[in-house]
């Protein structure tokens, strides 16, 4: 529930940014050659490619989802041969998950096809001035992300 505090236009440009940012998401995401991969299994690999190995209940944990769902997920990546585990050096008790290669090229090439959609449509759609004015909410939109 909204507080009553928060004054009505405040509430609709919460609403209209919430649809944007949702749209954006939804717009990139189908630029993205998912190959058929949930969004789950797509965050977990680029999680895995941004941070490195990582043992399953750290990944669980850092998706905010149970052990149970993450162990779901890591089994369907494993069978596709995009993931691969090895042997944690520091507790041979647990496995560290990795990106194999041919994983990490595509993540890789992922993010570039839609850094390049989005770099193009700034391009061809607004002008250098509201190019800037977009930088600008960027680094507001950041402070509200970094709470």
């Amino acid at each position: 529930m909204i507080s009553t505090t928060i004054p009505a236009p405040t509430i609709r440009l919460a609403g209209a940014l919430r649809v944007a940012v949702g749209r954006l998401r939804r717009q990139l995401r189908d630029i993205a050659d998912s190959d058929h991969l949930t969004p789950s299994q797509m965050s977990v690999l680029s999680r895995l490619e941004k941070d490195g190995a990582a043992c399953a209940s750290s990944l669980a944990a850092a998706e905010r989802v149970r052990p149970q769902s993450m162990a779901a997920t890591l089994t369907v990546l494993e069978q596709r041969g995009l993931i691969r585990r090895d042997p944690d050096p520091e507790d041979g008790r647990r496995q560290l998950i990795a990106l194999t290669p041919a994983a990490r090229e595509w993540v890789r090439g992922n993010r570039r096809a839609r850094e390049e959609w989005l770099a193009r449509a700034l391009q061809e759609r607004y002008t250098d001035a509201e190019r800037r004015t977009i930088g600008e909410a960027l680094a507001l939109l950041d402070r509200l992300t970094s709470l």
